[in-house]
C-alpha cells in the first residue's frame, strides 16, 4: 500500500472532501486527486501537513495497515496555522521513497526536525 493509498484512506476516514484537503494546503484539487491515485508524488514539504491535518504520525502516511487514530476534527489543522507560511509553499524537494527502512528512519528524522524548529 502507498502513500496514495494511505491518504485516501484517511481522508475518507475524516470525512474530508478532496477540496477541503486541498484548501487546508493551499494546492488546486486536482494536485491532491492526483497524490491519492498516485499519479504523482507528493512533494515533500506537504507530507507534515497532511501528517497533521489526519492526525497521524509522519511514519503512518508511509505504513500500510491502519495504525494511529483519525478523528475528524479541524482542531487537528488550522487553516491559519502560522507555523508554516505561504512562503514556505513555494519552495521544496520531492522524495520518493520506496523502502519502507528508509520512510521511516526518515520520517522519525523529519518530525525531530520539525520538534527543534517549533521551540
Amino acid at each position: 500500500m502507498g502513500v496514495g493509498t494511505n491518504i485516501k484512506r484517511l481522508r475518507n476516514k475524516t470525512k474530508f472532501s478532496h477540496q477541503e484537503i486541498a484548501d487546508m494546503l493551499g494546492i488546486d484539487r486536482n494536485t491532491y486527486a492526483n497524490w491519492e491515485n498516485e499519479a504523482t508524488d507528493i512533494k515533500s514539504q506537504f507530507i507534515p501537513k497532511l501528517a497533521e491535518i489526519f492526525g497521524v504520525s509522519i511514519q503512518d502516511l508511509f505504513e500500510s495497515g491502519e495504525k494511529g487514530s483519525v478523528t475528524n476534527s479541524q482542531d487537528n489543522f488550522q487553516l491559519h496555522d502560522s507555523s508554516i507560511g505561504q512562503k514556505d509553499f513555494q519552495q521544496g524537494i520531492i522524495i520518493n521513497i520506496t523502502d519502507s527502512e528508509a520512510a521511516k528512519i526518515l520520517s522519525s528524522q523529519l518530525e525531530e526536525l520539525i520538534k527543534n524548529l517549533r521551540k
